[in-house]
């Protein structure tokens, strides 16, 4: 017997018989609808920080290019008659020196902060070109003699010089203080006439603030500072926490500015410097190195200051010789002979 294989369906019957089968199913061919993911939308909350710059006499962060501008020095008198000052207590940096006769006056420098006056001024003395020299800027002083005004004309600073043609419209005296502790600068007017003149090189190392300075972290507790110059000038640092400064006092007492406020230091930096006797002129030498005191945040570190060359910065190092880092903030440096003292009072107990 022969086996015979049924007929395959034609393609007609086959489509008609999978018709029927969905119709009697309720099936359908059609493929399920795919459900799209949704967009994610991302917004970040992130803001990054200003760009800033470090002020170079001060450490601290401020807007860029605000302080793209030169300095402005200062010969600063500071006897009896000339206080209360004009500005001081806007300076970046301020150097106390001893003059003739036993007195002191300032080199004080500002650049942060520009004040609208500043003085009275006095004369050049020979270690000013040292002290002002890496600064560069303009220095604004009311003459000396012939042989010190030469050699500050000879360092990298615009003198501006009370009397001469320049600065007929920005130097005056006041009628409130007698000559010769009267002559006051317009210090805004002098910068704008020198907008050529380069800002300053920063001149120590920073820390951003008090908390993170050298002498805070690793120095010994210091309720004040106590320093004389000769048997004419003494004076005296107190810490405040209040304000996180050192307060200053003259003889027995507080140095105020011309509100009546009392001039304080973030940093108070003391420097044991050798004076000679330049033709009857005390004179700093300041190029070279010796023993130095740090004070910030309470608490003061020993150190050796070094200065190269004249238009080098002042170093400051510890006594494992790394650099000592200043909390950002103004600056007052005592150049205290080698002749005077220095003391340091611990917080009573």
């Amino acid at each position: 017997m022969s086996l015979r294989r049924a007929p395959l369906p034609s393609i007609g019957a086959s489509v008609a018989l999978a018709a029927l089968v969905a119709i009697t199913t309720g099936c359908t061919t059609q493929a399920p609808p795919v459900t799209p993911s949704p967009s994610v939308t991302y917004e970040s909350t992130y803001v990054a920080p200003p760009v800033t710059d470090t002020a170079p006499l001060r450490g601290t962060s401020v807007e860029v290019g605000s302080l793209a501008h030169a300095s402005i020095a200062a010969k600063i008198d500071n006897h009896p008659d000339a206080r209360p000052q004009l500005g001081l207590e806007q300076t970046d940096i301020v150097f106390e020196e001893l003059v003739e006769g036993g007195l002191t006056r300032y080199v004080a420098v500002w650049q942060s902060t520009i004040p609208e006056l500043l003085g009275p001024v006095r004369s050049i003395r020979p270690m000013d070109p040292d002290i002002i020299s890496p600064f560069g800027g303009i220095v604004a002083y009311s003459g000396g003699q012939e042989r010190f005004v030469n050699l500050m004309r000879q360092t990298p600073v615009y003198n501006a010089i009370h009397g001469q043609p320049d600065t007929a419209s920005t130097f005056y005296r006041l009628d409130t203080k007698s000559a010769p502790h009267n002559v006051v600068v317009k210090a805004r007017e002098v910068l704008a006439a020198h907008t050529d003149l380069a800002a300053p090189a920063q001149q120590f190392a920073f820390a951003p603030d008090v908390a993170s300075s050298t002498a805070a972290k690793d120095g010994t507790p210091t309720a004040a500072i106590n320093y004389r110059f000769s048997t004419q000038v003494s004076g005296s640092w107190g810490w405040n926490a209040d304000t996180a400064t050192f307060l200053r006092f003259q003889g027995q007492g507080a140095d105020v500015d011309s509100s009546g406020t009392q001039l304080g230091a973030t940093n108070v930096v003391v420097m044991r410097v050798p004076v000679s006797i330049n033709r009857d002129i005390p004179e700093t030498e300041i190029v070279g190195t010796g023993e130095a005191w740090i004070s910030t945040g309470g608490a003061t570190v020993h150190a050796t200051w070094s200065k190269e060359s004249p238009t080098s910065a002042v170093h400051l190092a510890d006594d494992n010789g790394v650099a000592v880092r200043l909390a950002a903030g103004n600056t007052w440096i005592e150049l205290v002979p080698l002749a005077g003292s220095v003391t340091f009072a611990a917080p009573a107990a």
